[in-house]
C-alpha cells in the first residue's frame, strides 16, 4: 500500500511539474520568395484554378496549403525595398518613406528621371537601426525584438534592406545572429554554382555577386539550393539546444536573371513554353524545392508541430517584356498589370500559413492583410509584449485570423503608396501611383493623368470596369479618407517640373 501511495504521490509531482513549466515559444520560419505572381503556383488563389496554376509545378506549396491556411487577399508593395522594411518595422511604405528600391550604392536615387514631375526626397538608403544615417528609415527591426525575446535569429537569401555602407545593409545589424548571403543586392549576378553566382563585368566581379557562398563556387549547386542547406545547417544550433528561433529564408528567386535550373527544364519545353517563360517556371520548382526541404527537415527533426511556416511574395510577378517571354503585361491575368504597379498584378501575393494545432488544415481566409500586418503577428505568436519601438507601427496582427479565417473587417484601410518612376518606359500604373482599398472597393490615384479609378473587387478582380464616373458618392468617401492617411503619415508627395507646384491630393481630383 505504501508502494502504492508513493507512485500517485510520484505521479501528481510529476502532474504538477509539467503544469508549471512555460510552454515552448514557436518557432518562426518566414518562407519570402522575390517577384512571384499570384498564380505562379499550382496552389490556386482564387475560387478556381488558372491556366497559369496548371502551368507551374509546386508540389510543396500544395502541401503547405493542405495542411495549413491559404490567404487569398494578402498584399505586399509594388516592389521589394518597400515590401522588406514594412515587414520588419511593421510600418506602411508611405510612413517610412522607402518607396522605391534601394540601390546597392549609397545615396543613389533609383528613379528614373521624369519629364512631368521632380523626384520625392524618399529614403533612398533605406531601413536604418541606427539614429542619424541620411535618407533612411530609422526603426527597431523585428529580428532585433525577438533576439531581445529568447529567439536565435536567422538569415539567408537575399536582404536588399539598405545600401551599402549603411547599417541597414547588414542582416547582423537589424537583429540577425547568422547573416547568410545577404547584403544590399537585389538580384544574384547569376544563379549558377558553376559562375560562382556571378557575372563578371569587364574581369571585374559583378556589383550583384551573391556573397558568402565560396564553398558552392564552381559547383552545380543552384543559388536556391545553396541557400537553403546553409540555412538548414544554421539551424543545427538552436534545434539541438532547444532555443526557439526566427529564420527568414528569403529566396533571390524569382528575379531575373531568368536562369534555367536544369533540372525542371525539359517538361517545360515539353508544355510548348517559349525558352524564357520555361527557364522562368524553373526557378519557381526550384524555389519550391527549397520549400520542401524546409518542412521535411521540421518532420525530421519532429520540431513541425512548434513551428510556424509563412509563405510569402515581396511584390507581385513580374511582366514586363522583356525581360519576361511572350506579351507584356499578361503574365498575371486575370489580374491586371504586375511588379511596380498598384493594380492587383503588382501587390496581390500567394500566402500561405501553417501553425500545427492553430491552422485548421485546408482553410481558407479571403480577409485582406498587408506585408506590415507580419510584424505584429510575429510578436503576437512570439509571446513578446509591450515592447518599447523607436517606430509607431501600422500593422495588425493576423493571428486571430489564424485561428478563425471566418472573421471579416470591411472597415480595415489599406494603402499602397509609390510616388516613384520605377523604369523609363510607361506601363499600367508603374509610375506615379498610389491606390487604396476599403472593403471591396479600391480606389486608384493615377498622377501623370490627374486621374482617380474606382473598382469593386469582389466582382471585378481584374479591375476592368473602372467605376469612378457612374459612382461619384463612393470616390469622394474614399478620396476623402484616402487623403487623410496620406497626410496622417505625413507621405512624401512630389510637384511639378514646369510650376514647381504639389500634385493635388486624391481629394482634390474632379471626376469626369
Amino acid at each position: 500500500m505504501k508502494k502504492l501511495f508513493a507512485v500517485i504521490f510520484l505521479l501528481c509531482i510529476s502532474n504538477l511539474h509539467s503544469h508549471s513549466q512555460p510552454a515552448a515559444k514557436p518557432n518562426v520560419i518566414v518562407f519570402m520568395v522575390d517577384d512571384m505572381g499570384w498564380q505562379d503556383t499550382s496552389v490556386p488563389f482564387w475560387n478556381k484554378a488558372t491556366d497559369f496554376n496548371k502551368r507551374y509545378h509546386t508540389p510543396n506549396m500544395e502541401r503547405l496549403a493542405k495542411e495549413g491556411m491559404k490567404f487569398t487577399n494578402a498584399y505586399a508593395m509594388p516592389v521589394c525595398t518597400p515590401t522588406r522594411v514594412s515587414l520588419l518595422t511593421g510600418v506602411n511604405a508611405a510612413r517610412t518613406r522607402v518607396t522605391h528600391w534601394t540601390s546597392p550604392e549609397q545615396n543613389k536615387n533609383t528613379d528614373h528621371p521624369d519629364a512631368t514631375f521632380n523626384p520625392v526626397d524618399w529614403n533612398i538608403n533605406g531601413l536604418s537601426p541606427e539614429a542619424g544615417v541620411g535618407h533612411t528609415f530609422h526603426a527597431t527591426p523585428l529580428p532585433a525584438v525577438l533576439r531581445q525575446n529568447g529567439y536565435y535569429t536567422i538569415h539567408s537569401g537575399k536582404a536588399h534592406f539598405g545600401s551599402s555602407g549603411t547599417p541597414g545593409s547588414d542582416p547582423k545589424n537589424l537583429g540577425f545572429d547568422i547573416n547568410i548571403a545577404g547584403s544590399s543586392i537585389g538580384h544574384p549576378a547569376s544563379y549558377l554554382g558553376q559562375k560562382n553566382y556571378d557575372s563578371p563585368v569587364k574581369g571585374k566581379p559583378n556589383r550583384n555577386a551573391v556573397p558568402g557562398l565560396e564553398a558552392y563556387h564552381g559547383t552545380d549547386v543552384f543559388l536556391s539550393d545553396a541557400i537553403t542547406i546553409e540555412a538548414l545547417k544554421a539551424l543545427e544550433k538552436p534545434v539541438t539546444e532547444k532555443q526557439p528561433f526566427f529564420l527568414y529564408l528569403a529566396h533571390y528567386a524569382v528575379h531575373t536573371p531568368i536562369n534555367a535550373d536544369k533540372r525542371y527544364l525539359e517538361k517545360y519545353l515539353k508544355m510548348g513554353l517559349d525558352s524564357i517563360e520555361a527557364k522562368y517556371a524553373t526557378l519557381v520548382e526550384g524555389m519550391d524545392k527549397s520549400l520542401g526541404d524546409v518542412l521535411n527537415y521540421l518532420d525530421n527533426k519532429d520540431i513541425a508541430k512548434n513551428t510556424v511556416v509563412i509563405f510569402m511574395s515581396d511584390n507581385g510577378g513580374l511582366s514586363r517584356t522583356p525581360p519576361r517571354g511572350g506579351k507584356a503585361w499578361t503574365h498575371n491575368l486575370p489580374l491586371k498589370a504586375g511588379k511596380g504597379s498598384v493594380y492587383e498584378g503588382g501587390i496581390r501575393e500567394p500566402m500561405l500559413v501553417r501553425w500545427p494545432g492553430v491552422t485548421r488544415p485546408g482553410s481558407v481566409a479571403e480577409q485582406y492583410v498587408i506585408i506590415e500586418d507580419f510584424f505584429p503577428t510575429i510578436l503576437e505568436v512570439a509571446g513578446a509584449k509591450n515592447q518599447k519601438m523607436l517606430q509607431q507601427t501600422d500593422g495588425e496582427s493576423f493571428l486571430k485570423l489564424l485561428k478563425n479565417p471566418a472573421l471579416k473587417n470591411q472597415q480595415r484601410e489599406l494603402l499602397w503608396h509609390h510616388p516613384n518612376r520605377w523604369t523609363p518606359e510607361d506601363g499600367p500604373n508603374i509610375n506615379y501611383a498610389s491606390a487604396f482599398r476599403k472593403g471591396n472597393w479600391k480606389l486608384i490615384y493615377n498622377y501623370e493623368k490627374a486621374a482617380l479609378e474606382l473598382y469593386d473587387l469582389q466582382n471585378d478582380i481584374g479591375e476592368e470596369n473602372n467605376l469612378a464616373g457612374s459612382n461619384p458618392e463612393k470616390v469622394k468617401e474614399l478620396a476623402a479618407l484616402f487623403t487623410r492617411k496620406l497626410k496622417k503619415w505625413d507621405a512624401q508627395w512630389p510637384t511639378f517640373k514646369a510650376t514647381g507646384k504639389q500634385v493635388p491630393w486624391p481629394d482634390q481630383i474632379t471626376v469626369k
